[in-house]
């Protein structure tokens, strides 16, 4: 997700009613929202930052996405309905990239692989999905497997790292799919070696199982994985993708597989209230996406290693007892950086260093992560592009005397 306020765009979802519902607020949330409005005015504001989200822009911002859209897509022709025209464009191109031979386009991904996998479970005859404890299932969408399309989660591991093969091949009962999130967002953007995802699947189909990759940020692996995207997606049975997470799409995502069961999805996709009557303007986005962002993301990959090491040897020349970039080598151009602070007092250090000196640092809210000890995801995009090394060092000394101690 983009650098800025994609878990509280996560934390919204999960309160009832979203974030405009007219319900009552706490003390605590009425805080809260004030905090996030301040840093996202703090980022509108910003001379510099390391990524510019578009879902955060005005309308008038986001329409402007679509000015040349005639590049991506034959604006003379009638628009969608029900699934066809630009949408049906849109899902060849993704069954394409990824080496699949079908895709289906869907309002969300949590539909999307909800279907898929309810798909498979009818095709294996067993409703147990194994995965990830931090999987985005598990973690973000409260219980919907379960409680919506009659699967069965069962947790591999908790550890901060993908399930290895060993795990696989040692869980203790049956499961008819084996589902992986790549890159696993919530242990910190993190994937395994190619070698290894190879060994973990092979380990899946030994037990009769199907592999589904949960790819929401699939694109930007091909730096780490050294190979393509067909290449990568061909090791599982089917795949999901989202147009906005890192190709600044306005949303949507899309299930790639056997031709069959994207059939069957598309079924499935109709009685859960996904078959909207038009969606141009979100498979226009996701085209747009695919066109510019795409090529892009294997430069902001590299150049997140950049900014990875300047902030270690940033933190490291300030003389902050102890910071930690996770993974120290990005896996993707997302990372995590921990400190020793209170996270609110690290929040209010970068809204001020963005408010006095226009350079926004650490634009995405700051967690818990325990006593004294906070973190925070880092995304580099095009922005960050023009960052130097020197450049994120001399944010992080600005930064850094802005706490508590300096």
């Amino acid at each position: 997700m983009a650098q800025t306020t994609g878990r509280d765009e996560e934390r919204s979802a999960r309160k009832p009613g979203g974030p405009d519902a007219e319900q009552p607020v706490s003390a605590t949330e009425g805080l809260l929202r004030l905090r996030r409005e301040h840093r996202i005015a703090a980022y509108r504001r910003a001379e510099r930052v390391l990524a510019r989200p578009g879902f955060l822009g005005t309308l008038r911002e986001r329409l402007a996405l679509l000015e040349d859209a005639q590049d991506v897509y034959d604006l003379d022709e009638t628009g969608d309905v029900y699934g066809n025209g630009v949408v049906e464009a849109l899902e060849e191109k993704v069954a394409g990239l990824l080496g699949k031979e079908a895709a289906a386009f869907f309002p969300t991904g949590t539909m999307a692989q909800q279907v898929a996998l309810r798909c498979w479970a009818g095709r294996t005859g067993n409703t147990t999905v194994a995965l990830h404890a931090l999987a985005h299932p598990e973690v973000h969408e409260r219980k919907a497997f379960s409680q919506v399309s009659g699967l069965r989660p069962v947790r591999v591991t908790s550890e901060p790292r993908l399930p290895t093969a060993d795990e696989v091949r040692g869980f203790e009962e049956p499961f008819g799919a084996l589902m992986l999130e790549l890159p696993l967002r919530d242990a910190g953007f993190v994937l395994p070696s190619f070698e290894e995802l190879t060994e973990i699947v092979q380990a899946a189909r030994e037990r009769d199982a199907v592999v589904h990759f949960d790819g929401a940020r699939l694109w930007e692996t091909t730096v780490h994985f050294g190979r393509p995207l067909d290449e990568i997606a061909d090791l599982a049975d089917s795949v999901y993708v989202s147009f906005y997470k890192s190709l600044d799409g306005y949303g949507g995502a899309a299930l790639a597989g056997p031709a069959t069961l994207v059939q069957e999805a598309k079924a499935w996709r109709h009685r859960y209230g996904g078959l909207a009557f038009q969606q141009f303007p979100t498979a226009l986005s996701a085209l747009a996406g695919l066109e510019r962002e795409l090529p892009r993301l294997p430069e902001y990959v590299r150049h997140a290693r950049v900014v990875a090491a300047a902030l270690r040897e940033g933190f490291a020349a300030a003389g902050v007892p102890w910071a930690h970039v996770h993974p120290e080598e990005p896996h993707t151009h997302e990372f995590r950086v921990w400190l020793p602070y209170d996270a609110d007092v690290l929040g209010q250090a970068a809204v001020q260093q963005a408010e006095e000196t226009g350079t926004l640092l650490f634009a995405n809210p700051w967690d818990v992560g325990g006593p004294g000890l906070a973190f925070t995801e880092i995304s580099v995009k095009a922005h960050g592009l023009a960052w130097t090394a020197d450049d994120v060092k001399v944010a992080v000394t600005e930064f850094v005397g802005r706490l508590p101690g300096a």
